[in-house]
């Protein structure tokens, strides 16, 4: 009787806040039998400007035919049940969780790690000081023969150069640096102690003072020159702490930590919750604390479902669709018109004068399906692995090459070490004589006239109707 009584008190309490909510955020439109709020409403239409006080009537009006059309192809995609996929349950979910990570978070873990790598820090620092340096890298693999090594040292050498004459360190790492790691940020590293570095380094770098930079210093990574920004003592925990967190968080400390808490969660359940049960409540929790973000989760849910749906049945299928592609290009032909003349057929660079000429053959007789095909077939493998061939269509400015062989500009193409024979067979078209002339245009044209078809299609399926008083209240309440 009991656990019946707490059961109506819940139930009546729902319905008490559905129908708070229902007066604060009335309903105003239906769509395909679902009911569309105005906060939904506003809340998609004000995304589209800085503030709602730039949106007028007209814009809203508008917008009511284009919110319609959405929930309309969202209706769709569910009833082709597009929303059981695997594919968009993964992708929706990885989402969804990522916004909920910030309102669960297991403070114990974070802290634990945060004293470990602080720990680690301390033992690997001693008595000595701790450093902030950046460095510009060239990696020399193990076991390199000597022709490579001495490659490189030509190289960092000049880089070396370089700086001495005045050059910004940090461009120079963002150009030539291999630490992929360090070389976006201008080589720059965060604080080390020496013994996280290999012995060549370490000594290298704790010999300069502030501001200086070391010669280039071959370590068993590489070549390295090494410029130090700042040196002092480890501080305490305490003081060291926020910025270890700082470092951390930028490497997924805050996304480690709640995921520790949810899994932790599951584990506490003793089995009676899986990690989705535990996400739903982390969401509800969260929904309550910051009632917009339900929107934004809704929106992406709908934007993967009116992506895969628009996919389907329109874009995927229209680009496809190489009879109805003709088709529409036939009865629109003077749409597609040039200001200039245009080259359609194949570029190719190759080693040797022969091969070039026994590639210019093969592709003379090749359309733009087959070309690279049939090299394939006809040349040697090896001889394939030394060839590039592309086809295109081309105006003047595009393509070195043909504007020197087949518009004639008389600039010859920049020397090709590798690949010094090139050429160019095709044709120099006034005007496009085919789809695949002007196929990025003709596709999308077609695809648009596809997308008018189905929305059509889709208004007739599915009715919808506004209540013309709370939409004259958009913005206004």
């Amino acid at each position: 009787m009991k656990k019946r009584f707490l059961l109506l008190i819940i139930l009546t309490c729902q319905w008490a806040m559905v129908n708070v909510c229902a007066q604060t955020d009335p309903v105003l439109m239906t769509v395909a039998g679902h009911d569309v709020t105005r906060g939904e409403f506003e809340y998609s239409l004000n995304k589209n400007y800085d503030s709602p006080s730039q949106v007028t009537e007209q814009d809203i009006k508008d917008y009511v035919e284009l919110f319609a059309n959405y929930r309309m192809k969202v209706q769709a995609a569910l009833d082709a049940k597009l929303d059981t996929l695997t594919s968009f349950q993964t992708e929706y979910r990885t989402y969804r969780d990522v916004q909920l990570k910030p309102f669960v978070y297991d403070s114990l873990y974070a802290d634990s790690v945060i004293r470990s790598v602080y720990e680690s820090l301390k033992e690997s620092v001693g008595d000595s000081d701790i450093v902030r340096v950046r460095h510009i890298m060239l990696y020399v693999p193990q076991n390199s023969n000597i022709e490579l090594v001495n490659a490189a040292k030509v190289r960092i050498d000049s880089i070396y150069d370089a700086l001495q004459g005045g050059a910004d360190f940090a461009e120079l790492a963002r150009l030539h640096s291999e630490d992929r790691g360090s070389s976006a940020q201008g080589g720059e590293l965060p604080w080390i102690g020496p013994a996280q570095v290999i012995p060549e380094f370490r000594d290298a770098a704790w010999a300069l003072r502030p501001g200086q930079t070391s010669k280039p210093v071959l370590t068993a990574a590489g070549y390295h020159i090494i410029n130090m920004l700042e040196r002092k003592p480890l501080e305490p925990y305490e003081e060291k702490r926020a910025e270890i967190q700082e470092i951390l968080d930028k490497r997924g400390l805050k996304e480690d930590a709640a995921e520790h808490m949810v899994q932790r969660m599951v584990r506490e359940s003793g089995g009676t919750l899986t990690r989705e049960d535990v996400l739903l409540q982390i969401q509800a929790k969260a929904l309550a604390q910051q009632p917009e973000l339900k929107y934004l989760i809704a929106e992406y849910y709908d934007g993967l479902l009116l992506y895969e749906a628009s996919n389907r049945m329109v874009w995927e299928e229209a680009a496809n669709d190489e009879a109805g592609l003709a088709a529409w290009f036939k009865a629109h032909k003077s749409d597609y018109q040039w200001k200039e003349p245009h080259f359609r057929g194949y570029t190719y660079r190759t080693k040797s004068k022969a091969t070039a000429k026994q590639i210019a053959r093969i592709l003379k007789k090749c359309t733009a399906d087959e070309g690279v095909e049939k090299l394939k077939q006809v040349l040697p493998a090896d001889t394939v692995q030394a060839v590039r061939v592309h086809f295109g269509v081309y105006k003047k400015g595009d393509n070195a090459v043909v504007d020197y062989l087949k518009f004639k500009n008389g600039k010859q193409p920049k020397p090709n070490k590798v690949l010094p024979f090139y050429g160019a067979e095709g044709k120099v078209l006034k005007q496009p004589k085919d789809v695949i002339d002007v196929r990025a245009q003709v596709v999308s044209d077609y695809q648009a006239k596809r997308e008018a078809d189905w929305v059509a299609a889709l208004r007739e399926k599915y009715p919808y109707t506004v209540n013309e008083e709370v939409l004259a209240t958009v913005n206004k309440h």
